[in-house]
C-alpha cells in the first residue's frame, strides 16, 4: 500500500493558500484517479481517501492536526497500517521555488518547513520521499507565516491544475 500526504491546514479560511498546496493537491488526485471521498479518522488524526494507483491500494491523508504537528497524523498511519516509510509520499509547498516548480527527492532536511520538521522529528529519519510544489516568496521581506497563509493570487489559483497534472504519480 502506498501513502500520499498532502500538507496544509484545516478549516475553510485555508483552503486556497500557498500553504495547502498538498491538500489540493490530493483533491486533484482524488478527482483525477476516482477515490472515495475524504473520511474523518479522528484516531489517525486526518482525513483519508482509499482508491488504487498504478494497481496498488493507495491512501490520500489530510492531517487535521495544523500544519505544524503534521507528523502525529503520518505517525499515527504509519503505525496503523504498519508501514514503512518508503511507503510514503509527502506533498508540500516551498518557498524555495519558483511557481511551478515541482521538485521529487527520496530523502532530506525539513528546510524552512514545520510540517516536514514534525513528520522527521516524529519519525525520527530524513529518509522519507516527498514532493515539493513552488510557491515562490518574491521578497524575503515577506513575514515567511503571513506569505504562505495568505491566499494563492487569482492568475496563480486556476494554473494549479496543469501544474498537479505535470505530477502525476
Amino acid at each position: 500500500m502506498k501513502v500520499i500526504v498532502g500538507l496544509g491546514n484545516p478549516g475553510a479560511k485555508y483552503t486556497t493558500t500557498r500553504h495547502n498546496i498538498g491538500f489540493l493537491y490530493l483533491d486533484y488526485l482524488q478527482q483525477k484517479f476516482g477515490f472515495s471521498e475524504f473520511a474523518d479518522k479522528p484516531k489517525l488524526k486526518c482525513l483519508v481517501a482509499e482508491g488504487t494507483l498504478n494497481g496498488e491500494k493507495c491512501l490520500l491523508v489530510k492531517p487535521t492536526t495544523f500544519m505544524n504537528l503534521s507528523g502525529e497524523a503520518v505517525l499515527a498511519v504509519m503505525n496503523f497500517y504498519k508501514l514503512e516509510f518508503s511507503d510514503f509520499l509527502i506533498c508540500y509547498d516551498d518557498v524555495d521555488l519558483m511557481f511551478g516548480v515541482t521538485r521529487y527527492r527520496e530523502s532530506g532536511s525539513s528546510g524552512t518547513h514545520n510540517g516536514m520538521r514534525s513528520i522527521i522529528g516524529l519519525l525520527g529519519t530524513q529518509e522519507i520521499p516527498r514532493l515539493r510544489f513552488g510557491v515562490d516568496i518574491p521578497d524575503r521581506k515577506h513575514d515567511l507565516a503571513s506569505f504562505v497563509l495568505a491566499n494563492f493570487d487569482e492568475n496563480q489559483l486556476p494554473e494549479l491544475k496543469s501544474i498537479f497534472e505535470q505530477y502525476e504519480i
